[in-house]
């Protein structure tokens, strides 16, 4: 595999022809049936157990499907320690089957903190304590000095950050859009991100800074591509939260690259809505979501094409 992120990124893209990033974020109270506890207690324990079974079952299915799989650390986290260790786990299994993986972990601060969060979220681990994420999310709003501890730990690993520069939450204008001198700060922040990427880009064509763009937000999609053209996008929002394929065309190049399209609640709860729900089982969720995944894919696909 290509040593520099954003190669392996579109190595990934091209390899499946899919531009789908499949977002793990289980919660117990949305578990399949077959996975509740026999008490019904949801102990530490127990929920670790379920996630584990629903997070690989998923991460297996749907790995023909998409170039990525996004983990929300949070829903781990509140886990800790057992959570921890599943998600080490978990990310080791997707990098076995070739899946790029995101650590959506949204981490910042200053200093010797900023270096101490960096080294949590991609590993510092033994060789043999399991692989660690292609890429973290990171919050710009400390500036540069909360960023570049990441950027330092992603250079020497390899690996990738995905600023925030404009969410896909309704409440996201409250602050990213507000006028900083003739421009939202969504804007500045999209400047200091092409600034950042600029000596990083790989032989793709393509930066490991990468910046975090909604599908809910396709005016400013458009606007951010042209800003940082050769900064990979990874967008948020399709699906659940309202964006459909054509909401994200903006994000990828003549060549269909550049971006990746975010989906976790579309797909991982697939088996609970339609159409998927009358074709697959309680206990099938994993092939629902592979379905799931699928119809995403092909979608994105004829979105491009028709361009």
């Amino acid at each position: 595999m290509p040593a520099h992120f954003a190669d392996r990124l579109m190595a990934a893209i091209k390899e499946k022809d899919s531009r789908v990033c499949v977002g793990i974020d289980p919660v117990p109270e949305r578990m399949p049936d077959v996975l509740l506890p026999p008490d019904g207690k949801w102990t530490e324990h127990a929920i670790s157990e379920a996630f584990n079974e629903f997070c690989s079952r998923i991460i297996r299915a749907v790995a023909d499907h998409a170039a990525v799989v996004k983990f929300n650390s949070a829903f781990f986290e509140a886990l800790s320690p057992l959570g921890v260790g599943l998600l080490d786990s978990l990310v080791s299994t997707a990098d076995k089957l070739g899946i790029v993986t995101i650590l959506d972990a949204k981490r910042s601060d200053i200093g010797s903190t900023a270096a101490a969060y960096a080294r949590a979220v991609f590993g510092h681990y033994p060789a043999d304590q399991g692989a660690v994420p292609d890429a973290v999310t990171v919050n710009p709003y400390l500036g540069s000095d909360g960023v570049m501890p990441f950027l330092a730990e992603a250079d020497e690993l390899g690996a990738g950050i995905f600023v925030l520069v404009k969410t896909s939450n309704p409440s996201s204008s409250e602050m990213q859009d507000l006028d900083a001198g003739g421009w939202p700060v969504y804007r500045h922040v999209a400047e200091l991100v092409r600034q950042w990427g600029e000596q990083r880009v790989g032989e793709s064509g393509w930066s490991s800074v990468g910046a975090v763009a909604g599908a809910t937000w396709p005016r400013q999609l458009t606007e951010l591509r042209q800003a940082m053209p050769h900064t990979p996008l990874l967008v948020p929002g399709y699906g659940a939260q309202g964006g459909g394929a054509k909401d994200v065309m903006a994000a990828f190049d003549e060549e269909g690259l550049g971006a990746i399209v975010n989906s976790s609640r579309g797909i991982i709860y697939a088996s609970a809505r339609d159409p998927y729900a009358d074709r697959f089982g309680p206990d099938q969720w994993d092939r629902a979501a592979a379905a799931a995944a699928e119809d995403m894919r092909k979608s994105l696909n004829a979105a491009i094409k028709g361009r």
